[in-house]
């Protein structure tokens, strides 16, 4: 099976550099219309470029095509003007690839709660707003791939990424929920956790590391994750071309007979216990399991 992107109209927010580029370059040489959006800021949000046009003129000197976009992701009229420019020009818009971020990185103790916000709504509201500007369009043509990047971050946490982490696991979250809304009109919705070495997170990667962690090895999992034959609800960890499945997983639990904090104190070893544990596959599944464990299951 060949994955091919022909016919389809994509966007890649974030797409000036590292993973968003990659992902850009590679969907147009599988023959994606790709709009390549990026703000052109530093790291931590500030200041612009021509990043996105650098990586259009990447595209069509490699005989695709592609046209650049500037917008904020923070900013929903600008993302609503993206896609419409996209649907204008190009007829729709099939794939859309979350990819802008920042960083801004320390100890929660030491953390400007400006620096939390902004963090949180690049990467939770921004693709918030991406998303919706493309949501009708996808359902009312019955077809649509999202991917959200999240991280190990959000999943695991890290020391001194307070902000970050809230935005990632938030990702995830939307995700989840988007792909059951989107399930009826066949668009699907998964959430991608690279690990590689880029402008953001070179400097986290011995030298010798920083090959074997190049974005070109996580861009498979990234666009299987928006081809035609792609899941829905699935969490991809990717990076050094090791792909990996996230879960988030329920034990069997107890049922106090006692409910109370000495009850759940001494009951924790069975509470924890991952024998038996299930995957839910939405939030009324966690319901489900407690109704089953009261009758006895």
């Amino acid at each position: 099976m060949t994955i091919s992107f022909e016919g389809r109209v994509a966007i890649v927010t974030g797409a000036g550099g590292g993973l968003g580029r990659v992902y850009a370059l590679e969907l147009a040489r599988r023959g994606a219309r790709v709009v390549v959006n990026d703000l052109g800021g530093s790291r931590d949000g500030s200041g612009h470029s021509d990043a996105a046009l650098a990586v259009v003129e990447e595209i069509r000197a490699a005989g695709g095509e592609a046209m650049a976009d500037g917008g904020n992701v923070t900013d929903a009229e600008q993302m609503r003007a993206m896609a419409d420019k996209a649907r204008a020009d190009w007829g729709g818009v099939h794939v859309l690839i979350n990819n802008a971020g920042i960083l801004r990185d320390k100890s929660f103790a030491k953390m400007d709660m400006a620096d939390f916000r902004a963090v949180v709504d690049v990467h939770l509201i921004g693709s918030a707003n991406a998303t919706q500007a493309v949501w009708e369009t996808m359902r009312d043509q019955a077809y649509g791939r999202i991917l959200m990047t999240s991280s190990s971050t959000g999943l695991y946490g890290n020391f001194g990424q307070a902000n970050y982490g809230a935005a990632k696991l938030g990702l995830a979250g939307f995700a989840r929920t988007l792909a059951l809304e989107g399930a009826k009109y066949n668009v699907r919705v998964n959430t991608i956790a690279p690990t590689a070495a880029t402008r953001m997170t070179e400097e986290l990667f011995p030298p010798e590391l920083l090959d074997r962690f190049r974005p070109e090895l996580v861009a498979p999992a990234a666009l299987f994750l928006v081809s035609e034959e792609a899941p829905t609800g699935a969490i991809l960890g990717a990076g050094a071309g090791v792909v990996q499945a996230a879960y988030v997983t329920l034990t069997r639990g107890v049922a106090l007979d006692e409910a109370t904090p000495e009850a759940v104190a001494a009951s924790w070893a069975a509470i924890t216990d991952r024998a038996g544990e299930i995957v839910p596959q939405s939030g009324t599944e966690q319901v489900s399991a407690i109704l089953e464990r009261l009758r006895g299951g």
